[in-house]
């Protein structure tokens, strides 16, 4: 009775996040046409902020509430591989055509989260050089506010780039019938039901793990991930049947550099200093950048990512679940120390 209960949970919740998904894309496409946005900004900044707020509020809540610095950026980590891996395979395999993409997308979108990664990878790695504790089993450092607006400073620079693209946009676009207050309160709507669904969502998956026996560190970088990034594939796949590759894949790519920047930084900022598993950190850093090259070649190809690419995908992101599963239940041991054995707090 139980797993039907948390089963029931889980369906409503992602029935909500498909209706708030769907009233975010309308309310923000009206008013990238209010504002003149471009197509690429309106999917990396307007839809990617809005669709990322759930990882936004669970690494708020982990670290806030709970103390668990590491389960939200487990949570951010996962979902991040799931939005670079399964949302463009998913939206290459939903329409009959090829996802296309264009040089802004390769070479500025793409380009600009890999340094995302890089910076973040940095990040953690100068709170263990500079800020090391004790540990006999990893490598551990505690981040402070300093060493978090590294990230938050690179978005600055992320949002400054977007805004002279929209200022060099030159189409006007006709926008009778649009009452910019009208869509912005729909778009704070749509953020509270997309949290509403997510919340169940999280909630449902949380009860699964406890059930199965599940590690917290297994569910937080897979279901949990896979939960908070329900909007963002929502949005992806409708974007993509409606022949609107670039915003599609721009979505990703935007929600992903929010998220590293701003989501996780964000706990740090909250909660003043909190440590982090470098050990754990570093090797999962390494697993997406390499999923962000991934999808880079997948995407230079022809400027497409075509059905065969989009299984590639796929099958990349299979192999990860396999291999931190295996890891979660201690079957390999390529990684020392995943999953933690246990959080290091917030101080």
């Amino acid at each position: 009775m139980e797993i039907l209960l948390w089963l029931a949970v889980a369906l409503t919740g992602t029935a909500i996040i498909w209706k708030g998904s769907g009233l975010l894309e309308t309310s923000s496409a009206r008013l990238a046409a209010y504002y003149s946005l471009p197509e690429i900004v309106q999917g990396a900044v307007v839809v990617a902020v809005g669709s990322s707020f759930p990882e936004l509020s669970t690494t708020v809540i982990s670290t806030l509430i709970h103390g668990e610095f590491e389960l939200g950026v487990a949570a951010i980590v996962g979902s991040a591989l799931f939005n670079i891996l399964i949302i463009p395979a998913a939206a290459g395999l939903s329409t009959r055509k090829q996802l296309k993409a264009n040089r802004d997308l390769v070479y500025k979108e793409a380009q600009f989260y890999m340094i995302a990664v890089a910076v973040l990878t940095l990040t953690f790695a100068f709170a263990a050089i500079y800020f090391p504790v004790e540990n006999e089993n990893a490598i551990v450092g505690e981040i402070n506010r300093w060493l978090a607006l590294m990230p938050i400073a690179l978005y600055g620079l992320y949002i400054f780039v977007q805004y002279q693209d929209t200022l060099d946009q030159g189409e006007k676009v006709d926008t009778t019938g649009i009452s910019a207050p009208k869509e912005w309160g729909k778009l704070g709507l749509s953020l509270i039901v997309i949290v509403i669904g997510v919340e169940g969502l999280v909630r449902a998956a949380i009860n699964f793990g406890e059930i199965f026996n599940t590690p917290s560190f297994l569910w937080g970088i897979t279901v949990v991930a896979a939960g908070t990034s329900i909007p963002d594939a929502f949005v992806s796949i409708r974007a993509a049947r409606d022949g609107r590759g670039v915003t599609s894949i721009a979505n990703v790519l935007g929600s992903n550099t929010f998220d590293l920047l701003v989501c996780i930084p964000a706990g740090v900022l909250i909660a003043g200093t909190t440590a982090i598993n470098f050990s754990v950190a570093a090797p999962m850093m390494a697993v997406l950048t390499a999923a962000t090259i991934l999808l880079f070649l997948l995407m230079r190809t022809h400027m497409v990512l075509s059905r065969p690419e989009s299984v590639v995908l796929l099958v990349f992101y299979l192999v990860f679940v396999v291999w931190i599963s295996a890891e979660s239940f201690g079957i390999v041991d390529w990684v020392p120390g995943l999953p933690p054995a246990s959080p290091q707090g917030a101080h």
